[in-house]
């Protein structure tokens, strides 16, 4: 039985808070952890978990802009070393660039197959395929223009460009194409449960929501001032 969205905007604003504040831990502290014990692929696998949330979001709710949001969001997570380490803005600045971009991408690659996303897995699988090798594309060229990394240097020239298409472009494209429509389909089956806690248990689902979004960002704190 499907249940009547009538979506407030709070409701939005806290889907926005709770996703993006765990895209922002998987950011700095499952990154950190994919470092330290050597997994390869870190990168697309980061690409992938904020694929995978923000698929949760687009099958709760249907409403693509706010993807962008939920990577905003994921960003002042990673900007908390700011205030806390007491170092420039710009010392993340490629690794925000990467999250900002992904929500840009997959919001227009979520536009172009808006009215086929719910048809057949095909499409999902699509969009996300088009989303992170787009995302990879926009990124090697507004990484060169923004913060030139010493790795992102390295690929600076045109056989540079193209062995950079295959390293990372392909990676956040398989990634993507994996973790996206995992997390569109989780959402669309959470979408009746969501709205009916909501409805049914509005102080549980408020407190809960806001409950989260702390833990995730005192977790982020603890981590960034301890070094981790």
């Amino acid at each position: 039985m499907r249940i009547k969205e009538n979506f407030k905007p709070i409701d939005i604003l806290i889907l926005i808070l709770v996703l993006g504040s765990l895209w922002g831990l998987s950011e700095v502290i499952f990154s950190e952890f994919l470092k330290q014990t050597g997994i390869p692929f870190r990168t697309g696998i980061l690409v992938g978990m904020g694929m995978y949330l923000m698929g949760m979001a687009s099958g709760i709710y249907k409403k693509y802009f706010i993807l962008v949001g939920i990577a905003f969001v994921a960003i002042l997570c990673k900007q908390l070393v700011v205030p806390i380490l007491q170092v420039s803005i710009m010392c993340k600045v490629n690794s925000c660039l990467a999250v900002l971009i992904n929500g840009f991408t997959l919001t227009g690659a979520i536009f172009v197959f808006s009215r086929k996303l719910d048809e057949n897995l095909k499409f999902k699988i699509f969009t996300g395929l088009i989303a992170g090798f787009s995302a990879a594309v926009v990124f090697y060229f507004a990484g060169m223009k923004l913060a030139p990394c010493p790795n992102l240097l390295s690929y600076s020239h045109l056989s540079g460009f193209v062995s950079y298409l295959f390293k990372k472009g392909l990676v956040w494209m398989v990634f993507s194409g994996l973790f996206f429509p995992m997390g569109y389909i989780l959402g669309e089956k959470l979408k009746n449960s969501v709205v009916s806690i909501r409805i049914n248990k509005p102080v549980f689902y408020y407190g809960a929501s806001v409950t989260l979004v702390v833990c995730c960002w005192f977790a982020i704190g603890f981590a960034i001032s301890t070094g981790y």
